[in-house]
């Protein structure tokens, strides 16, 4: 292969993986660690990416969980898990998914070892985050349909206590 065929050859890599932003709040505490009812758990989970330079990616993938007991709050955690990647002589559709679908793909398990651990460092019982369908997430933002508005369930809270 010639050296401006390599040139040209699509090109994926990862160059860092790395915690961008953490945050853990407990506004109730010490009294809502003596709650003994089952806490409501939301979550919410965004990704973007922005070029570094040509051919290099910076894609953050937050989650934010917070659980409550009734209307307390019991706990409050973001992370943000970022990394940087290389994508160069990939097409623009293919780029976009590549940003949208993978580098989300290789974050999530970082990020849900961070928040599981802040979760149990703070005192509670591990919150683990199921697995994330990012090109299903993906698909839906491309071609949203009125009956998939209800949104994806993703986390399976441990029981309390």
């Amino acid at each position: 292969m010639t050296e401006a065929a390599q040139n040209t050859q699509p090109v994926f890599s990862i160059e860092k993986v790395y915690v961008k932003d953490l945050s853990l709040e407990i506004p109730n505490a010490p009294g809502i660690f003596l709650e003994r009812d089952a806490p409501q758990v939301d979550i919410q989970l965004h990704h973007n990416s922005t070029g570094v330079e040509d051919g290099v990616y910076q894609t953050v993938l937050t989650v934010t969980v917070t659980a409550k007991i009734k209307d307390k709050t019991m706990f409050l955690v973001e992370a943000s898990q970022a990394g940087i990647f290389v994508a160069r002589n990939i097409p623009g559709p293919e780029l976009e998914a590549v940003l949208a679908i993978a580098c989300p793909n290789i974050l999530f398990p970082y990020v849900r070892e961070v928040i599981s651990d802040v979760v149990v460092r703070a005192g509670f019982p591990p919150v683990l985050l199921a697995p994330v369908n990012f090109e299903a997430i993906y698909q839906a933002q491309r071609d949203p349909q009125p009956a998939q508005q209800g949104g994806v369930q993703l986390i399976t809270p441990t029981a309390a206590h």
